[in-house]
């Protein structure tokens, strides 16, 4: 936020290669977790834009979620956010 004394980026590239600032962040009240809104949080997260705990406070997401969607962005890009590429991979 301006003037906190943060020093936190304006916006960061979000997963389709636009600028993703706060404000096009998913809602606090989303419900429904598609690939590009739980891809936008790991990449603000990531760049800076929100705080780890910011994030979860602000989605009421875990840690370990949270670090579930990173985990699967870094090994499966963001295929790896489709719910049934973690069942899928159980099986092989």
């Amino acid at each position: 936020m301006p003037g906190d004394g943060r020093n936190m980026p304006d916006y960061v590239v979000g997963p389709d290669g636009r600028m993703l600032r706060l404000s096009d962040l998913p809602s606090n009240d989303t419900k429904r977790w598609v690939i590009q809104r739980k891809a936008e949080v790991v990449i603000a997260v990531q760049g800076g834009l929100i705080s780890l705990d910011e994030a979860c406070a602000r989605y009421r997401l875990s840690v370990e979620e949270y670090l579930s969607w990173q985990h699967a962005i870094a090994r499966h890009g963001l295929d790896g956010l489709r719910a049934g590429h973690l069942h899928d991979r159980r099986q092989h």
